[in-house]
């Protein structure tokens, strides 16, 4: 481990953020942490190209913390992210690795939250503050001098807030901190427009490039199902009754996770247990035997507490939640298919997730194809196959050693060979549906999102997909619940469905899948929107700008 931890220290930063690094599991620096922490800590302005996944947000986290005075309680760094998701994920690396620093706050801004508990947490001393532009620049307008104490400045994915619409937000963000900061900017690409920032922000910047490489899992069979947040363990039940598997890992993000996953699949029978951080080593090791020899067949684990498990037997993976990067993705994946063994690995993506796939996609140069949760039909089919395999063995010498007792049974009770075995067979199954229309009724509603033009095993015609793909059409049926809303805002003021869709997603605060179709035509865009709260929502998103350009988002009467 000398080696290991020399790799970090190297990097002259403070110990205590060094063996907080260590405590996640990260043992040497990336190619961007490697080249990036120096230029940050010498006080440089910086440029970083680097795709997400290259671990970018501890290039710029772990220098900052390093640099921050303890004992002012006031805003010092400032990170900006372009989506609350991305500035929650960020916030909790800087808490993650500011664990061994007491006195170090940190507090997350975006919308959809209160701005009230926001606004005071600044106040009250935080010296690092996450945020969108949007909600930042609603807090200036309330406090135009809340960011005067910021002396370091980090623009997050600076090419994807500029696709979201906020030009004008970052030039007022700007503008109320110190000319005097220290300002690094980290992007996928470098189009004029962030070049143009990087001129007029930056001074003498330092350029870092990072190519992401490519990483391959050709020997995995990978592929993602869509569904609802909430619905994850049912569609896991689900999924289980079809798939064959020997033994499988389930992923998931937090220690209560790995609890309530792990007793649902025991109280469907399933040899199931939770791996997370609060298992003792000694109860870690058993779990990971038990696994090894059979007596277990799924364990549901977090990242950390599965780091170093290596069983020859997992045919699966469940990516039951979603990884926070790719190369998590491929960690978790890579302990099927090994020794030449066939592996599987399948993803559930909630609709706000994405773009997340998409970032797997590229960084692993290969397509997750989509799935669908198998219909009654195929569980029925898979329940029949299991209940045959297991009964196939037993059949060449069960008349000789039960023939007498069976005989002996159907005398005693009076009835026929057929309505005993069917007795038997009830019993052996424990009541476990064996019929289809049993198996319709008790199958769980799981939505599952197919793509634009096909037809969903409910026989729905589906109408998701990438929006910002979208036919630009007459308007469509309204779900119940939504409501159209117009905006004079179209594709000839340079406007796609992502941008309407990020704006209202930060500055609106509803939840991905509350959003319905979007649709832009040349000179305005029409939006699906929960009708209940509307008018709340139409008020908080007023003064939203997408593309330079005023929103002006009302209720659209199509009489």
């Amino acid at each position: 481990m000398t080696q290991e931890t020399g790799g970090f220290a190297a990097l002259d930063l403070n110990p205590n953020i060094v063996a907080a690094v260590l405590a996640t599991g990260y043992e040497e620096p990336s190619a961007i942490q490697q080249q990036s922490i120096p230029i940050i800590l010498a006080g440089h302005d910086m440029i970083g190209q680097a795709q997400t996944g290259t671990g970018k947000t501890a290039a710029f986290a772990l220098p900052i913390l390093n640099k921050i005075d303890v004992s002012k309680r006031e805003p010092q760094a400032l990170i900006l992210a372009p989506t609350r998701e991305l500035a929650l994920q960020v916030a909790t690396a800087f808490e993650t690795y500011a664990k061994q620093m007491p006195g170090v706050n940190v507090v997350a801004v975006y919308g959809g939250a209160p701005m009230g508990p926001q606004l005071r947490a600044i106040r009250n001393g935080a010296q690092i503050v996450v945020a969108t532009p949007g909600r930042l620049c609603d807090h200036l307008r309330r406090d135009e001098k809340v960011l005067s104490t910021v002396q370091y400045l980090v623009l997050d994915e600076a090419d994807e807030m500029l696709k979201l619409g906020f030009m004008d937000d970052l030039e007022v963000i700007f503008d109320a901190i110190p000319a005097s900061r220290q300002t690094v900017l980290f992007s996928a690409t470098l189009p004029s427009s962030i070049r143009s920032i990087a001129e007029r922000h930056l001074r003498e910047p330092k350029h870092v490039k990072i190519q992401s490489k490519t990483q391959t899992v050709t020997a995995i069979d990978q592929a993602h199902l869509m569904v609802h947040a909430d619905q994850k363990i049912p569609a896991v039940l689900r999924l289980l009754e079809v798939e064959e598997f020997d033994a499988l890992i389930a992923f998931v993000r937090t220690k209560q996770a790995t609890l309530d996953l792990a007793a649902a699949l025991e109280a469907k029978g399933y040899k199931a247990a939770a791996l997370n951080g609060d298992i003792a080593q000694n109860q870690r090791e058993r779990v990971i035997d038990s696994l090894k020899d059979g007596r277990l067949d799924i364990v549901v684990a977090t990242d950390v507490a599965a780091r170093g498990l290596d069983v020859p037997r997992i045919t699966h993976v469940f990516n039951v939640d979603m990884p926070y990067d790719p190369e998590s993705y491929v960690h978790r994946i890579g302990r099927t298919g090994r020794a030449g063994r066939d592996g599987r690995a399948l993803l559930l993506v909630t609709p706000r997730e994405r773009r997340m796939l998409q970032v797997i996609e590229r960084v692993t140069g290969q397509k997750v194809a989509e799935a669908r949760l198998p219909n009654a039909q195929a569980v029925l089919d898979a329940r029949i196959k299991k209940l045959t395999n297991s009964l196939a063995p037993l059949v060449a010498e069960a008349e000789a050693t039960h023939g007498e007792l069976f005989d002996r049974l159907t005398a005693d009770l009076g009835c026929s060979a057929r309505a005993l075995a069917s007795a038997l067979l009830r019993k052996a199954t424990n009541g476990q549906a064996l019929d289809l229309a049993t198996v319709e009724r008790e199958q769980p509603l799981v939505p599952s999102f197919a793509p634009r033009g096909e037809r969903t095993e409910r026989g729905e015609r589906s109408d998701r997909g990438d929006r910002g793909e979208r036919e630009r059409r007459a308007p469509l049926p309204l779900a119940e619940g939504r409501v159209r809303c117009r905006t004079a805002l179209g594709a000839r003021d340079g406007i796609a469905a992502k941008n309407l869709l990020g704006a209202i997603l930060n500055e609106g605060g509803l939840a991905r899948d509350a959003i319905g179709r979007i649709q832009v035509r040349d000179s305005f865009s029409l939006i699906e929107l929960p009708e209940d709260g509307l008018e709340r929502l139409l008020t908080k998103l007023k003064d939203t700008r997408v593309a330079g350009k005023q929103l002006k988002l009302r209720r659209y009467r199509e009489d």
